[in-house]
This record gives structure tokens, sequence and C-alpha cells, in this order.
């Protein structure tokens, strides 16, 4: 059987089976499985591969069809142009969520040395994209979970960063170090409301870690907690950077109004045109 005769027959599986883009997820697979570019697949459709590697294939391509994310099965998923290991210890990063890493090192520009914190860092990938693109930052990372803080030093660690991403195991802000103030924070916390989990995508549902997508019943109890807190850990000056969900924006802007943030709060949009992101500002001094 030639590539192409397994891609096509692999897409079929994945049509019937429900998978989004089954062309595409095929190929993917294939070009894992073959180690090799997904655009090369189509210098060598007439190769046949061995009968390791089409085993290899069917078994991945079976679990492409139950369900299980393209991305844990082949281990990683590329973030801001950095290659990241992913597992069921924390969300899969979304495309979507580049762009908040984009706002924050944005910011950043021109600021020297800063000091930012990513809260719930799940794979790292804020923290990296952002210390990879403020070089001269320091990019504190936390997370709740230690399975996720694993993973997340394993990425650091593949990238070089482990001078300039201290990573802390903790719930919230209480236990970081007391003397610590950040000129901007990045979150993309839990946001999910928690009836509505059932009815995700299996791939999201069964696989994302229910600790990194329940946000309360009406998904903003993380939220409630970066009003109360984010702000006396922000030095004056600072920001807020944060992703939520579809119908939040209003109530963020409420939440976040002064007082205590008296610096202002706005709405900056995904690439698809809908509100995102939460932008909020500590006054200057």
């Amino acid at each position: 059987m030639t590539i192409l005769e397994v891609i096509q027959r692999s897409a079929a599986y994945l049509e019937r089976r429900g998978v989004d883009s089954p062309r595409l997820q095929a190929e993917l697979l294939a070009a894992h499985v073959l180690g090799c570019p997904r655009m090369r697949l189509y210098l060598d459709f007439e190769r046949t591969p061995d009968g390791a590697q089409l085993d290899r294939l069917r078994t991945l391509v079976q679990q492409r069809g139950e369900r299980v994310p393209l991305q844990h099965l082949t281990g990683s998923v590329s973030f801001c142009g950095l290659e990241l290991e992913v597992s069921r210890a924390a969300l899969i990063p979304r495309p979507e969520t580049e762009r908040l890493a984009e706002l924050a090192w944005t910011w950043l520009k021109g600021k020297g040395a800063a000091t930012v914190l990513d809260f719930g860092t799940g794979t790292g990938c804020l923290a990296i994209a952002i210390a990879a693109n403020a070089p001269e930052a320091i990019v504190h990372a936390l997370d709740v979970s230690a399975d996720a803080l694993a993973l997340a030093r394993r990425n650091v660690a593949r990238h070089l960063l482990d001078s300039r991403i201290p990573l802390h195991h903790v719930d919230g802000f209480g236990a970081l170090p007391a003397a610590l103030r950040f000129d901007c924070i990045a979150a993309n916390p839990p946001y999910i409301p928690g009836a509505d989990i059932a009815s995700l995508d299996p791939e999201v549902r069964d696989h994302d870690p229910r600790l990194a997508l329940d946000g309360g019943a009406d998904g903003l109890d993380f939220f409630r907690v970066l009003s109360r807190e984010a702000r006396a850990w922000l030095k004056p000056g600072g920001v807020l950077f944060a992703e939520f969900g579809d119908g939040q924006a209003d109530a963020l802007l409420g939440m976040f109004a002064p007082p205590p943030w008296g610096g202002g709060a706005r709405i900056e949009s995904d690439l698809s045109g809908r509100g995102r992101f939460l932008v909020a500002c500590v006054p200057a001094a």
C-alpha cells in the first residue's frame, strides 16, 4: 500500500468518525509516523511504508477516530513557532492564545528587564513565548497542578530558558515570594461555565484536564480572583492581559473598573474579530 493510498483510506475513516479536516489529520499523522515534514509526503506518494510504520499509523488513526486529540498522538504542538511537548496534564495550547502572548510581548518591548507573571502556566506556552520574544524579561510562571508544572519545566528546558522562567507550584498568588511585583501579568484561566463542559467536543471534554476548563457556574470564578488580588501584585503602570470566553466581555469590563483598577480596561479582539482578551491597567505612579 502506498503512502497516498494509506492517507486516502485514513481520511475516509476519520471522516466517517466525524473528525474535522480528515485529510489534513491523516497527512499529519502519516508525516509523524514517517518522520518527515507533511509537505514531503507529496513527493513520496508512491513510496510504500514498511510494516511497522503501517501498524503504527493504523493505531494512531484509530485513536484519532476515537477523538483522542492529534496533539496527544504526536506529543507536541507548535505555539508562536515554538515546539512544545503536550500531554493530558495540561490544556493543549490553542492558536487564538498566540495573540495573548503577542499582546504581552509587544507591550514589553522597550521596557528592559521587566518582571512578568504567567498565571496558570499549564504547558508553559505563554511564559516561553513571552520570554523568547522579550529577551530581557524574567517571566515567573505558576500553576496549582504539579503534573502541569513538570510538563512546563520540560518545555522551559527544551528552549533553554531555565534561567529566565522561574516556576512556582502554588495555588493563586498567596504563596509567591512576598517581595515580588510584576510589570505585567498574562493569564489564560479556566473560563468555561461548568455546566457547558459536557457539550464540548470530545477532544476537549474527555482529554483536557477539567481543572484547566472549569471556570465555575458562569465561567468567571478565576477572573474574580484576578480582579481582587492581581492589582496588588502589579507595579504602578502595570497591566493584566487575560483571555476569556464568548459573552463575558461586559461582565469583565465591569469587574475590572475602578476601584481598585484605576487605569482603565479594554477588550482586544482575536484574529476572527471576536472580543477575546481583557487588558486591565494600573495607573502609573
